[in-house]
């Protein structure tokens, strides 16, 4: 990843002022360099974006393509990208102070993307040293425009690849001129709104437990071929079919897959979702179960259809067993 510009605008909601920046943050800084870099790190690694694509009616669209083009600068616009997200936040029913960086970037795969982040200042205490007739002196003051750290998640930021205008973004529901909105998708951005690749995946496992279940299968065995899956898939493809994934965890079973698809289309989960490929794995390589017994174990899902290592059996008194095999060594932890 490599950051071309970055420009930080304050909309101060406390004095009513939308005050615009005239110079691009200083890099020299290796302070104001390592902000910015964390943070967008931060933001490609996330895996509850949702996607959108632009209306042909969209203005941001609009800038994006001027920019483009060179018709505008990167400092154009993002002033007017500011100046439209003050306007909408004026409107709301609860107006937060917040400074509005927005990045231009080249991404890891070489592709020009534009960042948008909206960083909600927040109230924290600090020190003040003084000096009064020679006497030195501390007191503690409240700072009302404190900026989120690199570690903390912000709650509203929009990224925009230049080569096909794709968005990803995360936003938080607000009340406007008391109704309810997403103000990125629905006022600033103007664009679709698709489920997030994390809470697809939660609401495809649960389905797969869910049919497994009704029809006396397994709901552990149902669910770490899932996770196999994704994990497989993940190795070739940012982006999952529910149909195909459900097809291969009942692929022995028509009627389970029918039911699958059937749920599927009830929660209206898309054709294909992307899904971040480092999220995949990390979900998809390990499954972890906990008895009512209180044991839990935690085994490579790919296990799951390999009774060399582990199995489960069904006890005539309607108990289950776990038999774990081809131990050589265990380890505490």
């Amino acid at each position: 990843m490599m950051i071309q510009k970055a420009i930080l605008h304050i909309l101060d909601f406390n004095t009513n002022m939308c005050i615009l920046s005239q110079k691009d943050l200083d890099f020299s800084s290796d302070v104001v360099y390592e902000y910015v870099d964390k943070r967008i790190e931060r933001l490609l690694k996330d895996a509850g974006q949702q996607t959108g694509i632009f209306y042909a009616t969209s203005s941001f669209h609009h800038v994006l393509q001027q920019l483009q083009m060179e018709e505008i600068t990167f400092d154009d616009a993002a002033a007017v990208i500011a100046k439209k997200t003050y306007d909408i936040l004026s409107h709301c029913d609860e107006m937060e102070s917040t400074d509005l960086l927005v990045v231009d970037f080249t991404d890891d795969d070489g592709v020009r993307t534009l960042a948008v982040l909206m960083l909600e200042n927040k109230t924290a205490y600090t020190h003040q040293v003084l000096d009064e007739e020679g006497n030195v002196y501390n007191k503690l003051i409240k700072h009302y425009a404190i900026l989120p750290g690199t570690s903390q998640k912000i709650e509203a930021y929009a990224l925009i690849r230049f080569d096909d205008f794709s968005i990803r973004f995360i936003d938080k529901k607000r009340k406007c001129n008391g109704e309810d909105i997403y103000i990125l998708p629905d006022r600033l951005l103007q664009c679709t709104s698709q489920i997030s690749g994390r809470d697809a995946v939660k609401i495809i496992n649960k389905i797969a437990a869910e049919v497994a279940e009704d029809h006396g299968g397994s709901s552990v065995e149902a669910l770490s071929k899932a996770k196999n899956y994704l994990a497989d898939h993940a190795e070739t493809s940012d982006s999952l079919s529910p149909k195909e994934l459900g097809s291969a965890v009942f692929s022995d079973n028509k009627e389970m897959q029918s039911q699958f698809e059937e749920k599927i289309q009830e929660a209206q989960l898309p054709d294909n979702i992307s899904v971040q490929q480092d999220f995949a794995r990390k979900t998809g390589k390990t499954h972890k179960i906990k008895t009512d017994t209180g044991i839990e174990i935690t085994f490579p899902s790919e296990y799951i259809d390999n009774s060399d290592y582990i199995q489960f059996i069904n006890n005539p008194d309607g108990t289950l067993s776990i038999e774990l095999k081809n131990i050589a060594k265990i380890v505490n932890k």
